[in-house]
């Protein structure tokens, strides 16, 4: 990739923009990019950091796992300096409580925007939070050695970083309570398979096959992109009717703007 001066690097984020690619890479390799609450502020921050230009957004990480999930350090009863450990949010109010999850959250919410596509580029581990951070993203391109997990259950949580609102789009719900409950490794086989990746590739082809799909991306006017995934991703809550009536209005608007005719 070429060499870019980054528009933000802290706490295991570093974010690049050429144009209208930007590269969000995870840089904590040594940990295997585990996450914390101030990593999820610095993602959130990078969403916020956007330049306009930007259309297509790659979700990359640094080493051999793309995140192990969340540092155990959170499970301490110190937690995380500066931080409140998840012992104090606990004994927090509710009210206290829902607001600290909601804050982590933002670090998972902006991949999904209308105004760009998202590509998570993952290899290796990717497990509780690290596969609910590639489930944020549009898309996933993984290499072959990818092993996907949601271990929360199997520690007494539930996957809360919004996480499994798009595996149930993706693989249904039974596959989705399977997956969850059991805590089992989805390979890159199975992810393919199911929908879960987009693409599966040798490992020392992931950069390559990222920059292809994102040079398709940006081959079609932004505009209709744009309209394209709001009509998709409008499609699962809409009836039939419904989205027959959202594809007339989008066409209609593309055909305008194409035409140079004001609304």
């Amino acid at each position: 990739m070429a060499s870019l001066d980054p528009v933000l690097d802290k706490d295991g984020v570093r974010l690049t923009v050429d144009d209208a690619i930007a590269t969000v890479t995870l840089t904590n390799p040594a940990k295997r990019n585990a996450q914390s609450p101030a990593l999820w502020r610095a993602l959130t921050q990078v969403g916020r950091s956007l330049p306009g230009s930007v259309r297509v957004v790659v979700l990359r990480a640094e080493g051999k796992s793309f995140s192990a999930g969340l540092d155990r350090q959170a499970f301490t009863p110190e937690g995380f300096d500066g931080e409140p450990s998840f012992i104090d949010l606990a004994r927090g109010s509710d009210t206290e409580l829902d607001a600290t999850i909601a804050e982590y959250q933002e670090a998972f919410t902006w991949w999904r925007r209308s105004d760009i596509v998202s590509i998570a580029a993952v290899q290796g581990h990717a497990i509780g939070a690290g596969f609910q951070l590639a489930l944020a993203c549009d898309l996933r391109v993984v290499a072959d050695d990818v092993q996907f997990a949601m271990r929360e259950t199997s520690l007494g949580l539930v996957p809360d970083l919004t996480g499994t609102h798009p595996l149930v789009g993706l693989v249904g719900y039974a596959r989705a309570l399977e997956i969850c409950a059991t805590g089992r490794l989805v390979t890159a086989d199975e992810a393919e398979r199911t929908g879960l990746a987009n693409l599966a590739v040798p490992a020392d082809q992931l950069d390559e096959a990222v920059r292809d799909l994102s040079a398709a991306l940006l081959a079609a006017p932004r505009d209709a992109v744009i309209e394209t995934k709001a009509l998709l991703r409008g499609a699962q809550e809409r009836t039939y009717e419904e989205q027959r009536v959202a594809e007339r209005a989008a066409q209609a608007r593309r055909l305008r703007d194409l035409a140079g005719v004001g609304d």
